[in-house]
């Protein structure tokens, strides 16, 4: 049943561009794709490409940072140069609309019969679909061990959540991470010293240390003409991460959506009509969000990870560096983590091991991409170094604050939320859904009908979705 589920759902990303379980189409594929690997593995020659399959330059930028084998890459970065003579292909592909997802999906399907040079090496994923490619049925990411990787010993220093994000529902962990996403309260020191006479970031973490009193000061910052936060997508992952089921169990076809999101819904629509929320800013990723992180901007606040505020606040913010502190958010939660796995069927084994360990498993490496690139990286030792060290982690941008210091404790108490394969669905439709909602323009019972229909639009498999008591 569930094979067939995976494969029903990839023909149908074929289709749409939008993708929720991958898989191969058939197991005789995955048969001789595990052969090539196999035969890699146990000595053979390594290839003279690898294909790595990204949305983004992050990764290449980083890998080019710290992976001592590198030579040279060209000018137009699709090509690095190792200093044995291979050669990395970077195929990138853009995350919005799921085309990364499709291009990559429509190269795994190929894999088994592709020539050497063409076969998927590594390939990344987020963790809002991670669960789909570690899935053991699918079997397109290889089992970190099936490399001679020891999950137990080499990455022992990661954090425990990404470990569990990155394994299949049998506790085999087929993918690594370099980066651990604790979130933190970001907020304007102008706005804090206006409202509460002090921008100190101890004093404003009590201010927002919970739920309730985050309204009540709420409260305080509507009376002086600010918001809190931009907008009620802002909140979403603080709840999200925190439900207690899957939205999908494996191998059912009922999406549950977790007494947690309803709070959320409830939560976004009262601080919506009590004005602690920006009412023309409609969820994220657009211009009245971006906008919102100006110095004309009159919001207080961003519930953002240590990449939201070096790639999302940072260049949207128009005014003097120094004007922004961190703190605790009200709740811990984790945002993003791009995962780092070998293709089944790669030619490519060693150069994968070799890549994946000096990329999430050296606590140097990923001490320098902390350094130069502000990433709160995947090593508990390394982090706690950095949280007191801040001659070398401070933060231009931050007024010289150490953000490592409010990351960290963060980052130790996050239990990740229970994945499945049809998580960035629901995540983002539900959303799109609530939004007319709390706007006005349809009622509760219409929202939650527009939910099911678009859920069932994207994931033709899924047959009902049951709402909580």
């Amino acid at each position: 049943m569930k094979k067939k589920v995976i494969t029903g759902l990839l023909a149908l990303t074929m289709v749409a561009g939008t993708l929720a379980g991958c898989g191969s189409t058939a197991s005789s594929g995955n048969s001789s794709a595990g052969g090539t690997e196999t035969a890699s593995a146990s000595g053979g020659d390594e290839g003279k490409v690898i294909n790595i399959y990204s949305w983004n330059d992050e990764f290449r930028e980083r890998l080019e940072a710290v992976y001592p084998e590198v030579e040279e890459t060209s000018k137009d970065g699709t090509v690095t140069t190792l200093k044995d003579g291979t050669e990395i292909h970077w195929i990138i592909n853009p995350n919005q609309d799921g085309v990364y997802q499709q291009k990559l999906d429509e190269a795994l399907l190929k894999q088994a019969d592709a020539s050497a040079d063409d076969k998927i090496d590594i390939f990344l994923s987020e963790t809002d679909y991670v669960f789909k490619y570690t899935d053991k049925d699918a079997d397109v990411a290889m089992p970190l061990k099936d490399l001679g990787i020891d999950p137990d010993k080499d990455l022992a220093d990661q954090y425990d959540f990404t470990r569990t994000t990155a394994s299949d529902s049998d506790g085999v962990q087929r993918g690594s991470t370099w980066q651990c996403c604790p979130g933190l309260l970001v907020y304007r020191r102008d706005i804090a010293q206006d409202v509460f006479g002090t921008d100190d970031p101890a004093a404003v973490g009590e201010k927002v240390k919970d739920w309730d009193t985050l309204k009540a000061t709420a409260e305080e910052l509507k009376a002086k003409g600010y918001y809190t936060f931009a907008s009620y997508a802002d909140t979403f992952r603080l709840y999200g991460n925190s439900i207690s089921e899957s939205w999908v169990q494996p191998g059912d076809t009922t999406v549950k959506v977790d007494p947690q999101i309803m709070n959320w819904i409830d939560n976004s629509k009262e601080w919506l009509d009590a004005g602690y929320l920006n009412p023309t800013v409609k969820g994220q990723w657009n211009d009245d969000w971006n906008k919102a992180m100006s110095s004309q901007s009159n919001v207080f606040a961003f519930l953002l990870p240590a990449w939201g505020i070096d790639f999302v606040l940072n260049p949207n913010w128009d005014g003097d560096a120094g004007a922004w502190a961190v703190t605790n958010p009200p709740q811990e939660y984790n945002w993003g983590g791009s995962y780092i796995h070998a293709a089944t069927g790669t030619d490519n084994p060693e150069h994968a091991k070799d890549i994946i360990l000096a990329m999430t498993a050296d606590k140097d490496n990923l001490l320098k991409i902390s350094k130069d690139y502000s990433d709160f990286t995947n090593t508990k030792s390394g982090m706690q170094e950095a949280a007191t060290d801040d001659a070398n982690f401070s933060s231009e941008f931050l007024g010289g604050q150490n953000a490592f210091q409010y990351f960290a404790p963060v980052a130790e108490n996050i239990k990740i939320a229970p994945l499945s394969a049809y998580d960035q669905g629901c995540v983002e439709l539900i959303q799109n859904s609530f939004s007319d909602y709390f706007q006005g323009e349809v009622d509760f019972d219409k929202a939650k009908a527009n939910f099911e229909t678009a859920i069932k639009e994207r994931y033709p498999d899924i047959t009902q979705v049951e709402w909580p008591e």
